[in-house]
């Protein structure tokens, strides 16, 4: 069994966010509400999580105010 490397987690965890933001944006187009808010609060979580991994704080700046607003949306709609 082969473990998993750090850099090899985080290059997942980019592709896989990306993913899972990339279908919130074809649940938007398809109006698929609310799933397109929870995949995206999902691949902002997870971009949250790179930026963590590589100590960038510009990556987890943006990628707060992104959940913030997601979540405000949520509580005011």
């Amino acid at each position: 069994m082969s473990t998993v490397q750090p850099g090899q987690a985080v290059l997942s965890g980019k592709w896989v966010s990306s993913v899972i933001q990339i279908l919130g944006y074809a649940a938007t187009g398809f109006d698929l509400v609310p799933w397109n808010i929870y995949l995206f609060l999902v691949g902002v979580a997870g971009w949250f999580a790179v930026g963590v991994l590589w100590n960038d704080r510009a990556l987890m700046l943006i990628h707060v105010v992104a959940f913030g607003s997601l979540v405000a949306g949520m509580a005011s709609g």
